[in-house]
């Protein structure tokens, strides 16, 4: 899936602008910063060891990397040696079972259980990360506080930046999964797509990415129909599937909470298939699908651990240049995975985040002209031994 976002990846960042974008039920922050040159990850992990932090976290995904376990309603309190995680009664039993590593508090009031526990902890300072908190949850938090509460931005996804070998077996087969539905709608659509609208279409893509509600998806699909697709981020509409026309599909599931992410760009002909080999009839299109194919093959193929994230989006951003369609390469080459769909590293023309081995992302160049049609392959990379892998 697309993610617009710039690429935040020094501990000492400086906000130059933001913007909210919604798709579907689904909020993306899209944050542009300065970069400080140290790699974030090395960053924490040498901060984290030498002076463990005091820190709270609010983002259900953030709260499951601390310790196995979340709700909707719960938060997870770090001080010094000591954790905790505070909810309400209505998860109290389950937290109990699942939490590790943290003490389960129940409480009415969260924020104020908070605030007990720092004072007898009496610590001085508490990072949170502001992107999780509204201003009011923060105010009442800090109101009439001897604390200092230091803000972090993106405190969390800057820990998860390089996944576990056990994290990258998890989203290994969330790959997997999301590669076996992909074949399943393939099969669905050419047996049964013809004929149907975009919302149909989509709520196909659901039912089979799901399996039919034993899978939680990443985002809402994408399924969008010759000029439809050229908005990236596309919403169904009535445009109904013929034969001969464009289809972009984009979409994911998760496997133990952990996402998986692809898309594929076919031709809607007699053989209906999701392999990136396609055939289309217009010239046009089949030169910019190439340009596309080969820029997504080249990053792949090309990108090395120890590389700058903007020399990876180079190595697609140049080759659809050449072709004559750089104007409409619209968005950045690719994002993180895991946890969230949307995650660090960013793979942008202004990142100056550094390539590692555990780091997994995707690689997603696309073509988009208004009006006629647009083209997204999209495939998520782990690096492993300095190379990448697809997933």
């Amino acid at each position: 899936m697309v993610g617009f976002k710039a690429h935040p990846t020094g501990l000492l960042a400086l906000t130059v602008g933001w913007c909210i974008y919604a798709h579907h039920s689904k909020i993306l922050f899209f944050l542009n910063l300065m970069i400080q040159e140290m790699p974030l990850y090395e960053h924490y992990i040498k901060t984290l060891t030498r002076n463990p932090l005091n820190y709270i976290l609010k983002d259900e995904n953030a709260l499951y990397y601390e310790c196995g376990y979340s709700s909707d309603n719960a938060l997870y309190l770090k001080c010094g040696s000591e954790a905790y995680f505070i909810t309400d009664s209505r998860y109290t039993v389950e937290a109990k079972e699942k939490v590790k590593g943290a003490e389960v508090i129940t409480a009415p009031n969260l924020i104020t259980a908070a605030r007990k526990v720092i004072k007898k902890a009496k610590i001085k300072k508490v990072f949170y990360d502001p992107k999780e908190w509204s201003m009011h949850a923060f105010e009442v938090l800090f109101a009439k506080s001897s604390v200092v509460f230091k803000q972090m931005p993106d405190f969390s996804h800057k820990k998860r930046i390089i996944k576990s070998d056990k994290e990258l077996k998890i989203l290994t087969q969330a790959a997997k999964l999301g590669r076996k539905a992909f074949k399943a709608l393939e099969k669905e659509i050419s047996k049964n797509g013809f004929g149907e609208n975009e919302y149909r279409l989509t709520y196909t893509a659901k039912s089979i990415l799901s399996d039919f509600g034993r899978y939680e998806l990443s985002f809402d699909p994408i399924v969008a129909i010759d000029a439809n697709a050229a908005k990236p981020h596309a919403h169904p509409t009535e445009s109904r599937l013929k034969k001969g026309e464009l289809l972009l599909v984009d979409a994911g599931l998760k496997y133990r909470r952990y996402c998986s992410d692809r898309t594929r760009t076919v031709y809607a002909g007699k053989n209906f298939h999701f392999d990136t080999a396609q055939q289309f009839k217009s010239r046009k299109i089949q030169k910019a699908y190439d340009a596309v194919l080969k820029a997504h093959d080249n990053a792949i193929d090309k990108v090395r651990s120890g590389m700058k994230a903007k020399k990876v989006d180079a190595l697609t951003r140049d080759i659809i240049e050449k072709a004559g369609f750089g104007k409409y390469f619209v968005h950045s080459t690719g994002h993180g995975v895991g946890l969230d769909i949307h995650e660090m590293p960013y793979i942008s023309s202004r990142s100056n985040t550094v390539i590692e081995d555990g780091m997994v992302y995707t690689i997603e160049p696309g073509i988009y002209i208004p009006g006629k049609f647009g083209i997204r392959i999209e495939d998520m990379v782990a690096m492993v031994n300095g190379r990448a892998v697809v997933l």
